[in-house]
């Protein structure tokens, strides 16, 4: 069975683009794949965190990797704070990076612009990631459109390490999702949906309670023609819903717009809140009933002794290929 490796941060709400775009994906796949899902907590401190809230948001995360769907007895779930591997893994990769390679990053150039400080773990968490990849000889990489730069530098690495210590690494793949790999923000759709946009109208975060959700969708930004059409360069608005209609319908943009010719844009998003709150309601539930068991942290110990054997394996080939320590098997 081939293997898939996917990480979140930990921070702010997860939103319906990060559903769509990757954790949606992740259910799918781990009926046909050997996965390793982690909690990226390592990634999050590139950018000061308060401590008690990074714990905090920790947790949940992890509670919604389960709740919505993934089986812990055919998944690995883990903190990736927890498996030591990784660190000492992008180490080795940072030291295998140039620096022009992670100036070109898109990301950095992002998230440092018009900063007086940036932290160095800003430019420098690519080989991180690169190495969370790595160590479980991942075959398959799920993420949404704006991490594909990340995923070709993991190939790049891989590929660069493998012709000077040695056939070491899996090449992994990307997968994409084939509809909504980029959701756009609910008030400004040319711009992609983010959890960190200050204006909270803009997102829908998927722990938003069913009137927020609503009064979300029902204000989003469409235009003056009252069609609900699908034209991404006029109707950018419009295309939005619609591809988050068909999405969480399992409806094609054609049928939608064939059920609501003749009506207007109230009876479209009427119909947008009815079929997003019939999937996001019962992951709520089982949030919030995860949050209050122990169940949860019962699988995060597991996942994390099953992530350190698999990662320390691959940590020792890496090790004994650049020439580190003493060769152990």
């Amino acid at each position: 069975m081939k293997r898939i490796f996917s990480g979140i941060q930990p921070t702010g709400s997860i939103t319906l683009g990060n559903y769509i775009g990757a954790m949606k994906q992740f259910v799918e796949l781990q009926h046909e794949y050997d996965c390793y899902f982690c909690i990226v907590d390592q990634h999050a401190i590139t950018v000061p965190q308060d401590r008690l809230e990074l714990r905090k948001n920790i947790r949940n995360l992890a509670a919604l990797y389960l709740a919505i769907g993934l089986d812990p007895e055919k998944n690995t779930i883990f903190i990736q704070s927890e498996v030591p591997a990784h660190a000492q893994a992008g180490w080795m990769m940072t030291c295998n990076v140039y620096i022009g390679e992670l100036e070109r990053m898109t990301q950095f150039k992002d998230k440092s612009a018009g900063k007086d400080g940036v932290s160095a773990g800003l430019l420098t968490y690519p080989p991180l990631m690169v190495a969370d990849i790595l160590l479980y000889n991942t075959d398959l990489v799920p993420v949404g459109e704006d991490q594909k730069q990340h995923i070709e530098l993991t190939r790049d690495l891989a590929e660069r390490f493998n012709r000077k210590y040695g056939e070491i690494f899996t090449i992994p793949e990307i997968s994409l999702p084939k509809a909504g790999a980029r959701i756009m923000s609910l008030q400004e759709p040319d711009r992609k949906m983010s959890k960190s946009d200050p204006n909270k109208k803009a997102t829908i975060a998927l722990l938003d309670d069913p009137k927020q959700i609503e009064k979300k969708i029902k204000s989003a930004v469409t235009d003056s023609e009252g069609i609900v059409k699908y034209d991404k360069e006029n109707k950018p608005g419009v295309s939005n819903l619609l591809s988050i209609y068909s999405i969480f319908s399992g409806k094609s943009i054609t049928e939608i717009e064939a059920m609501y010719e003749g009506k207007g844009y109230g009876d479209f998003k009427s119909g947008l809140v009815e079929v997003v709150l019939a999937e996001i309601q019962p992951i709520q539930d089982r949030y919030y009933s995860l949050l209050e068991s122990t169940e949860l942290d019962e699988i995060l110990d597991s996942g994390a002794e099953k992530a350190n054997m698999e990662a320390n394996k691959m940590l020792r080939k890496m090790s004994n290929g650049i020439g580190l320590g003493r060769k152990r098997k």
